[in-house]
């Protein structure tokens, strides 16, 4: 892991990379054993990654939220 993720690199990462990556974070931070400046390292980068999930999740509902919005798409019953 290097350093924190700029714009275009947090783009890139899908939502189950960032997720795993977020949950190994997590890991080692509750694990403890690390200094002081690797734990600022692994909180920022935690923070990255949920802001990258973040981003997916919302995305993943706007699209849900606009199919669900779509009107035809569902059969009408016939009455």
């Amino acid at each position: 892991m290097s350093g924190t993720t700029t714009g275009s690199e947090g783009a890139a990462l899908g939502y189950e990379q960032a997720r795993d990556e977020l949950i190994d974070v997590v890991r080692r931070l509750e694990t403890g054993g690390t200094t002081l400046e690797e734990s600022l390292a692994l909180w920022e980068r935690g923070e990255e990654l949920a802001k990258v999930c973040r981003r997916w999740l919302d995305g993943a509902r706007a699209r849900l939220d606009a199919a669900l919005a779509e009107p035809g798409d569902e059969p009408t019953p016939s009455g």
